[in-house]
């Protein structure tokens, strides 16, 4: 099976071709490009590259959130321009799954952090089963504080990454009450080519939908419309 994944629910944006057994090209930019200005260009080279055509790619997998709203916007839009046009099916892999498959080696718990402002995290977390990435704590938007606590009764030792590590790093240090570390660089942030080889085990379980079916899940509403609410609310009062 050979599969075109793309991820920019991030300020990271990827790119990646993959079959069964291999990450034939993958293409990451994270110097804050808009990704209206890199995911384009960077799709072409990846397929470019992996000199296998479009017309040959089995399915299209892509990042469909949680994530930026702009950013999921573009990386769908492109995933479903795609399909349409090629006739191909898309993988919907919820993020959070994918930034967690970077770390399938990993032993103890996987939690993944993505900066959703407002002092939010997007988060969840995983473990390992036999190969198998299993859900322990459901994907949410939540306060740092909040997760932190339930990976402590949780148990176990954790393994944070996500753009969320950067920005919460000092409040961990602060709070988190057992033992934890951090991702390396090399896989702190999100990948398509861990979207691909997700994406490749998620079609092998039915997980797939057409072109015209697939809507990225955005978890919570756009801030301008919670802004709206929260307009009409205080005029209520």
């Amino acid at each position: 099976m050979k599969v075109l994944a793309i991820d920019s629910s991030g300020v990271t944006a990827s790119v990646a071709v993959a079959d069964d057994n291999n990450i034939i090209s993958e293409f990451t930019v994270n110097n804050r490009q808009t990704h209206s200005q890199t995911l384009l260009p960077m799709l072409d080279k990846a397929v470019q590259m992996s000199e296998i055509p479009l017309e040959d790619i089995d399915a299209i997998a892509v990042a469909s959130g949680p994530g930026s709203f702009t950013g999921l916007r573009i990386g769908s839009a492109t995933a479903k321009g795609l399909g349409l046009a090629l006739k191909k099916p898309v993988i919907p892999v919820p993020t959070l799954d994918g930034l967690a498959y970077r770390a399938a080696c990993y032993n103890g718990i996987i939690c993944p952090l993505m900066d959703a402002r407002r002092n939010q995290v997007y988060t969840a977390a995983y473990h390992m089963d036999n190969g198998k990435l299993v859900n322990i704590i459901e994907q949410k938007a939540v306060n740092i504080s909040d997760i932190l606590l339930e990976l402590e009764q949780a148990g176990g030792e954790v393994l944070f990454l996500g753009d969320g590590v950067d920005v919460y790093k000092d409040v961990i240090q602060d709070k988190m009450g057992i033992k934890y570390l951090f991702a390396p660089c090399h896989m702190v942030k999100q990948s398509a080519a861990s979207v691909a080889a997700l994406g490749i085990i998620y079609y092998g379980e039915g997980k797939y939908v057409s072109a015209a079916e697939y809507r990225p899940f955005y978890l919570r509403k756009p801030q301008a419309e919670r802004e709206r609410e929260e307009r009409l609310v205080k005029g209520k009062a």
